[in-house]
């Protein structure tokens, strides 16, 4: 995806991110080695578009497997609650 579009589709999801804040983070996990990007200069405006490296999927899917373990953890606290 580039960059607005990001920004655009993170907004529709419930995830208002502002620009100013994404750009850096996006050049940040670049230099981290996380994200690729590649400019693209054929269509009328020139957009860079980012895609996750390997090293990046992994992470991205250990980050998953922590997420659904913390979710797991609360709903289960939740239903000690409603006892």
């Amino acid at each position: 995806m580039y960059g607005y579009h990001l920004v655009s589709t993170l907004a529709q999801k419930g995830v208002p991110v502002e620009a100013g804040t994404l750009y850096p983070l996006l050049r940040r996990l670049e230099g981290q080695g996380l994200l690729r990007s590649v400019w693209e200069t054929d269509g009328a405006k020139p957009r860079k578009y980012y895609s996750l490296t390997p090293e990046g999927d992994a992470i991205y899917r250990q980050l998953q497997e922590q997420w659904k373990q913390l979710s797991h953890s609360v709903e289960e606290i939740g239903k000690e609650e409603e006892k």
